[in-house]
């Protein structure tokens, strides 16, 4: 993996916007469909103001997101509803979004659903990722009870999963389908989240540094 350092963190933001555009770019001009997958949270909103307002065909485009959570898709805590009101919009309107999640009627049962994501989404051409201080990544927690399974070669490209201490069970694109994507970049912004990749670095074990598994040949983007 690359690591690029930033002087401050607008100019990580818009700098990343601008390399996600290419790929996709490069992507749709070779007459292709594009697949981006891209993570909740706090980090990636202000990519995404940015992002938006790319001229390139976002007709072409299929977005969706590296996990989610069990609620409903207006809830504050939806990926979804993150990346609709801060992605897709101006000139990324355009672009198809394609929901990973197929919940049941009730949180008991609401991680239930396909395993499967659409024809022509594989692999995932432009990939986006953050990283907690716990070094996990999408929804792959250390510590939870499915992680081997989703860490596994032959994982389905989704799985239905539980994070230790979160309100609510969610779904997650699994390691090989993260690992597989063409065009990966990692954003971490502090000193603790840069710590906490130097350490998953040195442990180098997917199921005490989930991270590990997804970050072969990604470029990371860090700013204080």
């Amino acid at each position: 993996m690359k690591i690029v350092e930033y002087a401050d963190q607008d100019m990580m933001m818009i700098d990343v916007a601008n390399q996600l555009a290419g790929a996709l770019n490069e992507q749709v001009l070779l007459g292709k469909r594009a697949s981006f997958a891209v993570p909740g949270g706090t980090t990636p909103g202000p990519i995404f103001d940015v992002l938006c307002a790319a001229d390139l065909d976002w007709s072409q485009v299929d977005v969706l997101a590296t996990d989610e959570r069990c609620v409903p898709p207006d809830h504050p805590r939806s990926n979804e509803r993150l990346i609709r009101e801060r992605l897709m919009v101006n000139r990324a309107a355009a672009a198809r979004f394609v929901s990973i999640a197929q919940w049941g009627d009730t949180q008991k049962d609401g991680a239930a659903g396909s395993s499967q994501l659409p024809d022509g989404l594989l692999p995932i051409n432009v990939l986006l990722l953050g990283m907690g201080a716990d070094m996990h990544t999408a929804s792959l927690f250390p510590g939870s009870a499915q992680l081997a399974a989703a860490l596994d070669d032959n994982a389905p490209a989704l799985m239905p999963v539980e994070a230790p201490g979160a309100p609510e069970p969610r779904i997650t694109l699994t390691a090989p389908v993260l690992e597989g994507a063409m065009s990966k970049h990692l954003v971490i912004t502090g000193a603790e989240k840069r710590a906490a990749l130097e350490r998953a670095r040195k442990l180098g074990d997917p199921m005490q540094a989930p991270i590990c598994a997804v970050i072969g040949g990604a470029t990371v983007h860090w700013a204080e």
